[in-house]
């Protein structure tokens, strides 16, 4: 299709920053683009594609319209911190092996499949921009406090897996960006049990935090593919 204004692809998109995302992007008028296990809230602008990721062939259907839109950027928000089931431990001795295996089950494996679905497209789309939903707390480098012991190992998988695709689309594709991004502390109910006692002005909305994060990928290049970048466009240590 011939392509005359920005095209967005947000996966994840019912999250609360994912929706936030959609809808930046759909008033500064661009074509947006949702997968989600949701079915569509019926906004307007929005080319909504229901994923309740049962098979992979479904999954790769999904994505196969998606791309008919040829997006320049994609966005990968899928993630869980804490659920009905668990809250993040404090410590290895609240570790259950069940909760870990459905936090890597979000935080990983759903990723690890659509950017497996996503990866000929964007080894050929030409700067392509994919930015996926990390965490700062993933960082085994600025890890000071420990805890929290499901979020922080699968988001440091989560991280492991963006550095390796970056690596491998970087030889097929040199125009290609690929990072993880920290979106930081947003309004959502990922947050809302964390949200006391925090700095002034650290808590973001998610309308705030999407006009971040657009703003990041905006000035996005491919020498940054590789990287996990925090909220403001600093580069956070792996």
């Amino acid at each position: 299709m011939t392509q005359s204004v920005l095209s967005v692809l947000v996966i994840g998109g019912s999250s609360g920053i994912g929706m936030a995302l959609a809808q930046h992007y759909a008033g500064a008028k661009a074509a947006v683009t949702v997968i989600s296990r949701q079915s569509s809230p019926q906004l307007p602008d929005l080319n909504w594609l229901q994923d309740p990721l049962t098979s992979e062939p479904f999954s790769a259907e999904m994505v196969a319209k998606a791309l008919t839109y040829q997006p320049d950027i994609i966005f990968i928000c899928n993630g869980v911190l804490h659920d009905s089931q668990a809250m993040p431990e404090k410590t290895i001795r609240q570790l259950d092996i069940g909760v870990l295996a459905q936090r890597f089950a979000t935080n990983v494996q759903v990723p690890a499949l659509y950017l497996k679905l996503l990866f000929a497209y964007i080894c050929k789309q030409p700067a392509v921009k994919l930015l996926a939903l990390s965490a700062k707390v993933g960082s085994i480098g600025d890890n000071a406090l420990g805890g929290w012991y499901s979020y922080r190992i699968s988001k440091a998988a989560l991280n492991m897996l963006i550095k390796n695709l970056s690596i491998e689309v970087g030889r097929l594709n040199k125009t290609a960006a690929i990072v993880g991004i920290h979106p930081g502390t947003t309004d959502t109910q990922l947050s809302a049990p964390f949200q006391q006692n925090l700095p002034a002005g650290q808590l973001q909305s998610a309308a705030a935090t999407a006009r971040r994060l657009a703003s990041v990928a905006a000035g996005l290049s491919a020498g940054q593919s590789g990287q996990l970048l925090n909220w403001d466009g600093r580069v956070l240590p792996w």
